[in-house]
């Protein structure tokens, strides 16, 4: 069985919140996260972009950085990184066995608490400096919420979402998200509604956490961004250099929020005695590359934008982005697949406008919204579409899409990006 098949064994298993079995997995496996700093990333978006930054940063900085995310776009491979280099297929497949050997008289683990044994083990036994670790699901009971000493943690944003879950609420899914805080561990957290930051407030007085109330660093035009240290910096620690000008290579207004949390990150792992210069900083965030996520890219040469927008605070990050690009408005060719269990109602009236165009495709995963359903939610929030179709596949919406002139959009599931570069690839 190739890594891909391993894993599909596991799907079955389904979410199953909790840290009894990957704590036990970790023991048989010499407790492999006890052997790797780590930062713990959570957040309802951004927490990816982070990751990226910080583990550029930290490898133009000298060290061996593990890097562990999710979902994929396309191979499960890119989850767990080095450097920026993802695990071979080889040594997955080889590190997938040894854990399912190792779990075989205990309880059967998820699948993702299989993925992150393996980010674990892997990190340790190729030595790595440091692991960035993204949650995957809110962060009290998440798997990867097993280090009892993190270098740092962080809460990027949080808004209504995985609610079925998580909790009915912002503040019941600040709540869970606030359960990656450690007593005394620096807490570095992104603007977030009053709701939540009351909840995460609250944590951080408990746990005696030194905190920093991240603000967005500010945009200097052409694509650069400038951090003042000295408005993002907790109690205990000093500013080397009270401001920092760098090039930022991710589009979105929101990524002078998400660079700005990674270098606060970065300055209190500085403040623990960690060599990050300047200049590594800024060559670092300009060398980040986080894939998906308001990428330009082309299809049938013609250039199209794709970007997860999985949830309402992405949807409404995604239309201010292309509202910004077209100064008088002009009607956008949206092709659109998004899952069951996300919000569409509040994504698709995120999404569109009178005049826009709408094209609407299946995600290629079981869960998936059926174009139909969506296509009566669309003419609902927007009623004044010029145009709502219903197609069986992506490649044949892209095809018609790409027939006239309006700027093309591919978003609504990481899942469907994940597909469409795929294709692209083929």
């Amino acid at each position: 069985m190739n890594a891909e098949s391993i894993l599909k064994s596991y799907q079955h298993f389904g979410i199953h919140l909790g840290l009894d079995r990957i704590k036990q997995l970790l023991k048989k496996l010499n407790n492999p996260h006890q052997q790797v700093p780590i930062i713990h990333i959570a957040g309802t978006n951004g927490k990816g972009s982070v990751c990226a930054y910080l583990s550029s940063v930290l490898a133009a900085a000298g060290y061996r950085v593990g890097r562990y995310t999710s979902p994929h776009l396309i191979d499960w491979t890119e989850r767990i990184c080095i450097n920026q280099q993802p695990i071979s297929a080889t040594e997955l497949q080889q590190y997938l066995e040894r854990i399912v050997a190792a779990h075989q008289d205990m309880e059967t683990p998820t699948q993702f608490e299989i993925i992150t044994a393996a980010a674990w083990l892997y990190f340790a036994e190729q030595k790595a400096d440091i692991a960035i670790i993204e949650t995957g699901l809110g962060g009290r009971l998440d798997a990867t919420n097993v280090c009892e000493i993190p270098l740092a943690c962080a809460i990027t944003s949080i808004s209504l979402e995985h609610w079925q879950i998580l909790g009915p609420s912002v503040a019941d899914i600040a709540g869970e998200k606030a359960g990656i805080l450690k007593a005394k561990c620096p807490a570095i957290i992104g603007e977030l509604p009053e709701s939540a930051k009351i909840v995460i407030e609250k944590r951080i007085q408990e746990l005696d956490c030194p905190a920093t109330w991240v603000k967005p660093a500010k945009d200097l035009g052409q694509g650069w961004a400038q951090y003042d240290r000295t408005q993002n910096i907790s109690v205990n620690q000093h500013a080397s250099a009270a401001e920092i000008k760098y090039q930022l290579p991710l589009l979105g207004k929101f990524q002078l929020m998400n660079s700005a949390i990674a270098i606060a990150i970065l300055q209190t792992l500085q403040n623990r005695g960690w060599q990050i210069s300047e200049t590594a900083i800024q060559n670092g965030i300009a060398k980040t590359k986080w894939p998906g996520r308001l990428q330009k890219t082309t299809w049938k040469n013609r250039k199209i934008l794709i970007d997860g927008a999985h949830n309402p605070e992405a949807a409404i990050a995604l239309r201010e982005y292309v509202d910004r690009l077209h100064n008088p408005p002009s009607p956008i060719n949206w092709v659109i697949g998004i899952l069951a269990t996300k919000d569409c109602d509040d994504i698709l009236k995120a999404l569109l406008k009178k005049g826009d165009l709408l094209y609407l495709v299946p995600v290629p995963e079981p869960n998936s919204k059926s174009p139909e359903e969506l296509a009566i939610i669309a003419k609902e929030v927007c009623p004044e579409l010029a145009l709502c179709q219903t197609f069986s596949e992506l490649t044949t919406a892209l095809d018609v899409a790409v027939g006239d002139k309006n700027l093309i959009v591919i978003c609504g599931s990481l899942y469907l990006i994940g597909y469409f570069l795929q294709k692209q690839l083929s």
